[in-house]
């Protein structure tokens, strides 16, 4: 009789952190593709404001909004038996105040069935941090480079403040963030913050001395149709293979090869 899996869950990531184990979190939008990935060994799917870059073909995350965020969040909580899902809070909710942010959290828990949600901020988010956490959601601070304040920091660029950014970092723990996640900042900076910090720390463009690391489903498959960040490894060109599956299915439907006598009913 098989078993259900032993779900990630806060106090099994801070004891991988602790015993050097590597964190792997990957995003997920839709039911098949994060059955797979939980089914692959990802420890945390994401289902990350960035659908409305890799789903819906914005140029930004900002677009994203909170039914849509909840309808994604449904389908991959609903699919995944071992990983932690997390839901990000998608602009400007996480900035409208500790008491919108709290119920607007809350719904998101409650209608998904996801296990965490995702706050983009560190000191200015610390008390939000710590209502949420005192009402029972899991926390991941996100700092660094920050999608939903693109406009503000000028464009997608390295974070090199190394004093707002640990300052960020400690004070999103302090608060009660269970995990601190860093993009595009240098790996130097990340490692201190990871050697700082109590609590994991998960990268994305950030160098290979974080607790974990986070990048786009679609980037490490080949299927991101722009330009791919420098800080993403390619696995697999799945866009040739898909392109080339479509090519010869086409070919065997104008030729009438497709469907044969075994394709059909009798």
């Amino acid at each position: 009789m098989s078993t259900k899996p032993r779900r990630v869950t806060t106090h099994s990531l801070c004891q991988m952190k602790h015993s050097g184990q590597k964190i792997s979190m990957l995003t997920a939008y839709d039911f098949t593709m994060a059955s797979l990935l939980d089914q692959a060994g990802a420890d945390i799917l994401l289902v990350g404001d960035s659908l409305a870059m890799v789903v819906q073909g914005h140029e930004t995350t900002i677009p994203a909004t909170i039914s849509q965020m909840v309808y994604h969040g449904e389908m991959v909580a609903r699919a995944a038996q071992r990983a932690m899902v997390v839901v990000d809070l998608p602009f400007p909710h996480g900035q409208l105040g500790v008491r919108a942010t709290l119920k607007t959290a809350a719904k998101v828990m409650k209608r998904t069935g996801c296990h965490a949600i995702k706050l983009e901020g560190g000191v200015e988010q610390a008390e939000t941090i710590r209502s949420l956490v005192a009402a029972g959601i899991p926390v991941i601070a996100h700092v660094g480079l920050r999608p939903q304040s693109i406009h503000a920091l000028g464009g997608y660029r390295v974070q090199r403040d190394g004093g707002r950014l640990l300052g960020d970092a400690r004070a999103a723990e302090a608060a009660g963030a269970f995990c601190v996640l860093m993009e595009c900042v240098p790996r130097e900076l990340a490692k201190q913050v990871t050697e700082t910090l109590g609590v994991p720390t998960i990268g994305i463009g950030a160098g290979p001395d974080c607790d974990g690391q986070v990048l786009v489903t679609h980037d490490i498959l080949g299927l991101t149709l722009g330009r791919v960040p420098k800080f993403v490894r390619t696995q697999v060109n799945l866009a040739d293979q898909i392109k080339q599956a479509i090519d010869q299915h086409q070919a065997a439907v104008r030729d009438g090869t497709f469907p044969n006598d075994s394709e059909s009913f009798n």
